[in-house]
């Protein structure tokens, strides 16, 4: 959504803070906000001027219309406000259709004026530029503005001048106040241009001797335009219409959209309905808000929202635990529903949403089945039928009753089953498996040479791309007739390889010769080529950092496809259209800001191009062209028959309703001919009216859909056309979003041009115009399929279309990935792993979420614990880990290992050269010693053997015990570090019979020399055996095995990494040069000949 209202006190701010004007704005910044909770001690504090003038009071809600409404208080001193709020305050009204409670008001000073001081001043958006309107007249009773006032239309990227306001404007106003309205209205347009306003009307507009003054405003900004604006905007609320309230859920759902580059949206209609939906896609969700409404459910539904773009599982887990919390609030006497609907996806891994939709059921199972929830599914798209077997699953599993429908039944067809109004079948048909339609079904090994290019009811002909007409001087150039041909080439703007793969499958299946996709441009690498399969072969498609270079080496190509983020989808697209060689683009970000969209549309206009979108998957032509993931994945085209033309052109906003419309023409017609998602922005690059009359003039098509939507009023165009004999072929139109005017308050759909302004605006409106106009309109979305195949089957009947016989497609290799994904393949895995796992939405750690490691507080131990034993330890067993790792950081720069690092890092290697270099220095003779002394002390204590004995035996064999030395300390020099670790392991461990041993060793080989003592390596590597055995978590065979494996050696690597760090650091610290060792500390020694 773009467009949101803001209240009148941020609208205000923004207006005292940003305005740039020579004229006096009086009273700025004097305003206080009331509600319930407000200290009036400390109101009159913060704003003293509330103690000395008269003031005027009103609410601040997005009520239109306040003053008739009687709900401004005029000329009161502080306790007359106070009085007046009493019986208002937190009190419920109706406006309208609305019924709401009044808990926010505005208090500003009252303004003595007279009604010729009143004026009237109004700016707002369309998409030819921006209108300001006047009148010399203001205040309550200004009646019919767009009859009476004054307007100027300041077009796309032109400048208003004082000149212009003066001469358009101001022609009734007095001498004495034209230069100061002049210099107001001038600085108010730039700053509504500069915030990204969409409307800002302010009336009365009061003008006396002491300056102006802004009395009642109200106003809209461009909510897109946030990355643009943040610095001057902060933090803005957007209050919700009046009548309907600010639920918590609806903030946590905007927030995770926020984050997401998906689109999530949820607004509570009546949080005590019985009927609940969580429907996929944009367009979807309305079309399933209608039908509900239609069959007399507006009174019980709870919500509007739809979750689309491809979200994540768990995006999709935390939307869909949202709404099922919601409605398992409170009990209705009838029960629940929940209907889990949407279109065709696209793009969107219906498996991947679905599974976390599933997961937020079992999590509710317990209040779904105590609120009596019916669940009804109905879902397409890319993976949709292991989507739809886990819903099943989870029904069977959960004793929830779920009813699970694809793309066998109409779209809305379980609205009808869930409200009672239709059956539910027992067995409802099932769609072929996706692999089913990969496979050659003619009979024939053979792939077929060609496949159908040409319409159904068309002869073939040679290239049905219609090029742009030259223009003559001074006129802009005219749009091309036919967008795409069997030999369209086009760029790819971002490094989106699934949809280019996508594209690639679609030309081999409608048997063109060559991809139309021949270059990718990606400013963020370097020119390279990616790999992409052509059928069976690999083929690589160039990738170019600048798109000069790209446009010069590709001169054939005359399509963009930009995928560039709405950020910088912008300057890409301005940049496309210095190439006189495009003559399409195709935008498909979402969230453009509408004075950037209006400018590219501009542009356009004046160089020929023709624009899909913003905000749009794209749009196809069987046998043709397909823009990125538009008609979803292969499943999909072939079940609609996408891979070759039918008859029927069509054009819509939504993108998954497009594909949508793609399975109803295919199961009513002959099938698509074209069809255009113009994309669901206020101002769509290109219009219905745009993409009706291509069709018209296209001999192909014989029939027409036109799927519209409320707001806006380019479907009044169609019905002109029609009137006027420029469209003379059969359309078929619906307009979605009859439901908007059955609601109480104003609702925002999916699409950010989704809103009525005005009664022409409205759904129904439209589709009454159309009807008269003598369009095709059938009653609801539900018998619009009924529609198409009356008009077709009356245009094949006269004759008009003559259907053609099928002609199989190319089969075309399934990716392995999806394949898999599907299950019908299977393979040995090159890894094994059983310590981790990345692949979900959190981070596992033997199990364990890393969410619960850090609740749990488990410490650095605990995740040693769980990555190395696949355990989780005992805390005392942490705790002896962390001593262990702390104890053995280092030892100083003389050992081995430091020495080895520190000389490397003065050789100016990185860090992980000179950490290697000193680790590699590790074994049995510097810190290694702590798996082979676990294995020597364990072998000597469990063969049963004295210390006496042990000691005598490796004497004997000429073998040093590991772990029992030290180079500096001794029996009168204790290692404290051995010392600490003793008195901690003494006191925690449940045994410890191989210290104990040990420690008797030691008393023995001390005896002998001083220095013989148990060392640290020895001594962590005999405790470690105690630990093993005695903690409980480890059989006798397991501890023994990570013995023999080495585990214990990685506390002392782990241990002693942190300290060779640390001497890497201290040294390029001290920028330390290269060491080369002195030659006196050398022994040189040379045969004697050659000594000197």
């Amino acid at each position: 959504m773009s467009a949101k209202a803001i209240s009148e006190q941020t609208g205000k701010e923004f207006l005292y803070k940003y305005i740039c004007t020579s004229a006096a704005v009086q009273n700025r910044f004097k305003y206080a906000n009331v509600t319930a909770e407000t200290d009036w001690d400390r109101l009159a504090q913060d704003h003293p001027w509330l103690l000395t003038e008269h003031l005027v009071v009103k609410p601040d809600q997005l009520i239109k219309r306040r003053g008739k409404l009687g709900l401004v208080g005029v000329n009161l001193d502080l306790q007359g406000v106070k009085e007046w709020l009493k019986p208002r305050l937190n009190r419920e009204t109706t406006v309208a259709k609305a019924k709401g409670v009044l808990k926010n008001f505005l208090i500003e000073p009252f303004v003595a004026h007279k009604q010729e001081e009143e004026f009237y001043i109004c700016i707002y958006a369309t998409r030819e530029g921006d209108h300001v309107l006047f009148h010399h007249e203001g205040g309550v009773d200004v009646g019919d503005v767009d009859a009476k006032a004054q307007k100027f239309l300041v077009a796309v990227d032109e400048k208003l001048t004082e000149d212009d306001v003066k001469k358009h404007l101001l022609p009734h106003v007095s001498a004495d106040k034209k230069d100061v309205l002049a210099s107001f209205i001038l600085g108010l347009f730039n700053l509504y241009e500069d915030l990204y306003f969409t409307y800002l009307e302010i009336n009365p507009l009061v003008v006396t001797g002491e300056g102006v003054f802004v009395l009642d405003m109200a106003a809209k900004i461009d909510a897109t335009a946030d990355y643009i604006c943040k610095a001057k905007w902060g933090d803005v609320e957007f209050p919700p219409p009046f009548g309907r309230e600010a639920y918590p859920e609806e903030a946590y759902i905007a927030d995770l959209d926020a984050k997401s580059g998906a689109s999530l949206k949820l607004t509570l209609l009546n949080p005590r309905g019985r009927i609940w939906t969580m429907v996929a896609g944009g367009g979807a969700s309305v079309v399933y808000s209608d039908t509900i409404c239609d069959l007399g459910g507006v009174n019980e539904l709870a919500n509007y929202g739809e979750y689309s773009g491809a979200p994540s599982e768990q995006q999709t887990y935390d939307y869909a635990k949202t709404i099922l919390s919601l409605m398992t609030r409170e009990k209705h006497n009838d029960g629940k529903v929940l209907i889990i609907g949407g279109s065709i996806a696209n793009f969107t891994n219906v498996a991947a949403t679905f599974k976390g939709i599933v997961r937020a059921i079992k999590d509710y199972q317990v209040p779904l089945k105590e609120h009596e929830v019916t669940i009804f599914v109905r879902r397409g798209g890319p993976n949709y039928q292991e989507g739809l077997r886990v819903m099943g699953e989870v029904g069977k599993t959960t004793g929830i009753p779920i009813h699970v429908f694809g793309t066998e039944t109409h779209m809305t067809a379980i609205v009808g089953m869930a409200l009672g109004h239709r059956p539910i079948p027992n067995q409802p048909p099932v769609a072929a498996h996706t692999a089913n339609f990969l496979l050659n079904s003619s009979g024939s090994a053979s792939t077929p040479a060609t496949s159908r290019t040409a319409s159904f009811s068309e002869p073939r002909v040679a290239n049905d791309a219609t090029p742009a007409k030259k223009a003559k001087p001074g006129v802009p150039p005219a749009k091309a007739t036919s967008l795409f041909s069997k030999h369209t080439k086009s760029l790819v703007w971002g490094m989106q390889t699934r949809a280019v793969q996508g594209m690639l499958d679609f030309d081999y299946i409608c048997s063109r010769e060559e991809p139309s996709v021949a270059a990718l441009v990606y400013p963020f690498t370097g020119d390279h080529k990616q790999k992409f399969y052509w059928g069976h072969k690999e083929i690589l498609i160039p990738v170019y950092k600048n798109m000069s270079d790209a446009m010069k080496k590709h001169p054939e190509v005359d399509v963009l496809i930009s995928f560039a983020s709405l950020r910088s989808a912008f300057d890409s697209t301005m940049e496309t259209m210095q190439y006189p060689q495009i003559h399409t683009i195709a935008i498909i970000a979402e969230g453009i800001p509408e004075a950037q969209t209006r400018k590219i549309i501009k542009t356009a206009d004046e160089k020929g191009v023709t624009i899909i979108g913003p905000a749009t998957v794209g749009g196809i032509k069987p046998g043709c062209f397909k823009i990125g993931n538009t008609g979803g994945m292969l499943d999909n085209i072939l079940a609609s028959k996408l891979y070759r033309p039918g008859s029927v052109a069509y054009v819509s906003r939504s993108g998954g309703m497009s594909n949508e419309l793609n399975n109803i023409i295919s199961r009513t017609t002959d099938g698509v001919f074209e069809g255009v998602a113009i994309g669901g922005d206020r101002y769509p690059g290109s219009t219905f009216m745009d993409h009706v009359l291509r069709y018209q003039d296209t001999p192909g098509v014989k029939m027409i859909v036109m799927l519209g939507e409320i707001g806006g009023a380019e479907e009044y165009k169609i019905c002109q056309g029609i009137k006027e004999g420029r469209i003379t072929k059969p359309v078929v139109c619906w307009c979605i979003g009859t439901c908007a005017t059955m609601f109480s308050s104003e609702v925002q759909f999916g699409h950010a041009g989704a809103c009525a302004n005005q009664a022409s605006e409205t759904a129904v409106a439209k589709n009454q115009a159309l009807r008269e106009a003598g369009a095709i309109v059938p009653r609801s979305f539900d018998e619009l399929g009924d529609a198409i195949k009356t008009v077709y089957d009356d245009l094949v009947a006269s004759g008009v279309i003559v259907p053609a016989q099928e002609v199989p497609p190319p089969t075309v290799p399934m990716d392995y990935s999806w394949a898999r994904e599907l299950g019908l393949i299977r393979k040995p895995a090159s890894f094994m792993t059983s310590i981790c796992d990345e692949r979900g939405q959190e981070l596992i750690y033997a199990g364990m979420p890393i969410t619960e490691v850090f609740k749990e507080e488990m410490g650095l131990g605990g995740v040693l614990g769980l990555l190395w034993f696949q355990r989780r330890l005992p805390r005392y067993a942490c705790q002896f880990i962390e001593m262990c790792l702390m104890v053995t950081a280092d030892h100083g720069p003389a050992v081995s290992g430091a020495h080895n690092t520190i000389v490397c890092a003065r050789a100016g290697k990185d860090l992980i050269s000179s950490l290697t270099s000193g680790l590699l220095t590790i074994g049995d003779r510097f810190g290694g010693a702590l798996d082979a002394a676990a294995r020597q002390f364990s072998k000597a204590f469990d063969s049963g053997l004295m210390p006496m004995e042990f000691v005598n035996k490796m004497k004997k064999e000429g073998k040093l015990i590991m772990g029992i030395g030290h180079r500096v300390k001794s029996i009168n020099n204790p290692d404290m570090r051995v010392q600490i670790l003793k008195d901690f392991v003494k006191q925690h461990f449940p045994a410890t019979q191989l210290l104990d041993y040990a420690l008797d060793v030691e008393k023995i080989t001390t005896s002998k020399k001083p220095n013989l003592i148990l060392n640290v390596d020895g001594f962590i590597g005999v405790a470690f055996v105690d630990l093993l055995r005695t903690c409980g978590g480890f059989t006798r065979e397991e501890a023994d095995e990570y013995v023999e494996i080495g585990a214990l050696n990685g506390i002392f690597v782990l241990g002693r990494s942190m300290g060779f760090i640390g001497h890497y650091l201290d040294q390029k610290r001290l920028k330390q040069g290269l060491y080369r060792h002195p030659w006196d500390d050398i022994s040189y020694v040379l045969p004697e000949h050659m000594t000197m």
